[in-house]
Formats: structure tokens, sequence, C-alpha cells
């Protein structure tokens, strides 16, 4: 022991004795408070994490005065408790604060080492058995709809490549009434989250109108899982009206004036035609300003045929939807953390690894920046995980636990040979951006095919077909 701590072992243990005299130092004795508080912190510098009866045992004190010490040394922020060694562990554990830093840097070190990257075709191959498309791993029923519709809610794709070229392609013997019940329930619901080009005064888009169309972008979201809609809805101004049609904005003004009502109730209030009614709707719809309680509102108005009572659904006009009609709108969040931090998992979900490639095709309305900040914050808690996962891409990637797992034991897979098909507007239509290939347009009705995760072949549309015949 040297001399400066005589006086601080004397206050600690008053009956001690030494073997050999120590000199004198003209210094003050701490009080025993201080000293243990000096001797803690002298510990908890070289010892890690460790619990206060560890502690107690080992300096052969009392478990109420170790206690006590560490409470004082927490409240003047030199140390931290919590469990860091073993999660599992019942019992706090407490370590210094800088030695907790360098352990969490290097164990975050360690973890991204730990990952081999796989390449961009063995990634679409993974990513197509995760988002349900690969044949094997269909969802089924109305609970594997929902899974399918919380895994790719916030993608806006046309109103009409939904059910028949999207849900169809991963839910088993898909049932468009299954749609229906989740909104039907309050489960699901649906609309355009993206601006309209009309309602973006300062891209020189003033005088442009709202054309009502379906391929009109919309998109799910889970109504107990929508926080991140908070930082991805465009808000309007409530007398902005700019782009509508006359008969949309009475329509519109209706519904803010009276609530949700039905398509009956909304005819006799504006007191128009129901054709023209529908076609309101429809525009509506198309600017993002309203949706409705089920999904058939909006099946019935994308169905030409149905709208004009021809075909099969001529006994199932618009008007005769189940479900109200009413404003879509979220409230803008004042802390937008949660909003980010609620993107970021809703990207997680869809995508299992998130790169910023990877996002080109979202329409999220967020910086790179605020995402990967909060990206990041997730891997600080452990969470996620940050590495190299997929080789060709710079910048920072980070991925799911179970993602990362999978992901490393589909590289032990060989060539299948298996061919998929995908729609151009699913979200796997990654060519261009994943895969080498000229990028596919994400329109309606045109598919291409996956061979291993390479592009084997793009089928084109019988308007392209047509074109094609014609120059010839």
């Amino acid at each position: 022991m040297t001399a400066e701590r005589k006086k601080l072992a004397a206050s600690i243990f008053p009956a001690a004795s030494f073997d050999s005299s120590i000199a004198e130092i003209d210094q003050a004795a701490p009080t025993r408070e201080d000293a243990l508080s000096a001797l803690l912190t002298g510990w908890l510098q070289h010892s890690g994490p460790v619990h206060a009866r560890v502690l107690a045992r080992l300096l052969n004190l009392t478990d109420s005065e170790i206690h006590n010490s560490l409470l004082r040394i927490e409240a003047a922020g030199a140390i931290l408790r919590g469990h860091f060694a073993d999660v599992r562990s019942d019992g706090i554990e407490w370590c210094e604060r800088r030695l907790l830093s360098r352990i969490h840097r290097l164990t975050v070190g360690k973890l991204r080492k730990e990952i081999e990257p796989v390449t961009a075709a063995q990634f679409m191959r993974w990513l197509a058995r995760w988002q349900h498309v690969a044949p094997g791993t269909l969802a089924l029923g109305e609970r594997g709809t929902l899974e399918v519709l919380r895994q790719l809610q916030g993608y806006e794709a046309p109103a009409n490549s939904w059910e028949s070229e999207i849900l169809k392609r991963r839910v088993a013997n898909y049932d468009p009434a299954a749609l229906d019940n989740l909104c039907l329930r309050g489960v699901v619901g649906w609309g355009r989250l993206s601006p309209h080009p009309a309602m973006l005064h300062e891209q020189g888009e003033r005088g442009r109108r709202i054309v009502p169309s379906s391929v009109a972008p919309i998109t799910f979201f889970v109504r107990d899982d929508a926080d991140w809609m908070a930082c991805r809805r465009h808000h309007f101004a409530s007398e902005d009206q700019s782009g509508l049609s006359r008969g949309a904005k009475e329509v519109l003004n209706w519904l803010r004036s009276r609530g949700a009502l039905f398509f009956a109730d909304i005819v006799r209030g504006t007191r128009r035609l129901k054709s023209e009614v529908e076609a309101d709707l429809w525009e509506l719809v198309a600017a993002g300003m309203i949706t409705a309680d089920g999904f058939d509102n909006l099946r019935a108005l994308i169905d030409p045929k149905r709208r004009s009572g021809q075909g099969r659904g001529r006994t199932l006009r618009p008007r005769d939807s189940g479900g109200r009609w009413s404003l879509l709108f979220t409230d803008k969040a004042d802390d937008r953390a949660p909003a980010v931090e609620s993107t970021c998992r809703m990207l997680l979900g869809r995508y299992g690894i998130v790169f910023r490639e990877l996002l080109t095709r979202e329409s999220i309305q967020l910086p790179w920046r605020e995402v990967l900040i909060a990206l990041r914050r997730l891997e600080d808690r452990g969470e996620i995980r940050g590495g190299r996962f997929v080789s060709g891409f710079l910048g920072e990637q980070f991925a799911l636990p179970v993602a990362a797992d999978s992901l490393r034991a589909s590289r032990s897979l060989g060539p299948t040979q298996e061919v998929i098909q995908i729609a151009a507007a699913d979200p796997l239509n990654l060519v261009g951006i994943i895969v080498p290939g000229e990028r596919i347009p994400a329109n309606s009705g045109r598919t291409f095919d996956l061979r291993d995760g390479v592009v084997a072949e793009a089928i084109p549309t019988p308007l392209e077909n047509l074109g094609a015949a014609r120059a010839g």
C-alpha cells in the first residue's frame, strides 16, 4: 500500500494494522463515505461489470455499505448499472462509464467482423424467401395476409396491382374477403401517403389537376404499428384544395364537416348524381385525402366494369360497398425520433437487411442521415446488428439478428435454377439497383423472372408486344 492511501484505508478499516511502518503524509483524513467511494471507484475502473455482493465479499464489507457507496458514485455520473455481462441475471451489475463504452465498442466491432458478406444474387434469392414470394414460403389465411401487410406497409404501389400482383404472390389461395375483414375490423387501413404533384406548389406544379387513375399509388398501414406515419404523411392545409375539381371539393368539405359517411349519405348531402360522387371519391383517393373502412370501396372504384354495371360485378356497384368514407390524416408528431425509429423498424421488417441503395424505390420522406442515426441507436441498444452483409455496396448496413442468421445459413445453399416471377410494381423489383440489369419501371401488368437471384428474362406487357409487332 502506498503512503498516500494509508489514511484512506484507516478510515475504512480502523482496526487494521500494518506489518511494517508506513511514512506519515500531512493530509486530512477522508470521511468513511469518501474513502469507500474512492475505493470502489478504483476497483470498478479495472474490474469491468460486477455485482455489488461480489464487491462486498471481496472487500469484507456489508452489502448495505457497498450499495450506498455505489449509489453515491452513480449520482456523480462515474458509473452505470444494468445487465451487461449476463442479461439473464437477476442481479444488477455496476461498471465504470468509460470502461463500459470501450467494452461496447469492442463488442460491436467483433460482431461486425463475424459476418461474411453474401453476393447481391444470394441476397435477392434470400429476400424472395424473406418476403414470402419463393415457392414453399407463402403465407396462409387471414393471419398470413396480415403478416404480409405488416411487412409491406409503407410501400406505395399502383392501386390496381396490390391484390392481383403483390398479395396473390405472397398468400396461398388469396381470398379478398380476408383483406376486407381486416380493414372493416380496423386492423388495417389504406391510402395514399405521398403528396400528389398537384399539391406541391413549391415545385412549380400549381395549376395541375388531379386526375383519377387506377395506378394511383397507395399503401397499407397496420393501425397498432403505424407510428412511422407521423413523418411519412403529407400535411396539406385544410383550406388548400388546389388541383381538385368542383365536385371533389364539395365532397371533401362535406366529409370534413360531418365526419365518416356512407356512400348514400354523401349522395344525399351533396345532392349530386351517384356516378358523379363515385368520380369525386376516386379523385380524392388519388389525391391522398380520403380513405374508407373497407378495401372493397377502393376495389369498386378501380374496376371499370363494376363501375359501369357490367360483368360479374354488376350487382356490386361502389355505392353498395360496405364501410364508410372518411378523411385520411395523421397528427404531426412533436418529437420525430419515435417516428424515425418506427420507420427503421418498418424497413427492417420488409427487407431484413437495410442499406442506402435498398431504399431507392421507397417513398419515405426522410433523409438517409436521419435513418442512419436511428439505426445506429438501435444497434447500440443491441436490437439490431451492423456490419457488411451484402458485398458490392458502400456505406453502413444493418440487419435484424434473425435475418442475419438466416442469410448466413442460406449462403450454403447451392444454385437450384428455381424461377420466381416478380411483378414490376413489387417491392422486390430491385433490378438495376441490387442486381445487374436495366431498371424496370414499376408499371402494373409487367413482370420479370428471377433465377437464383438473377434476372432471367423480362416479360413485356401486351401493349409493348403490340408496339414491337407494328415496328416489325
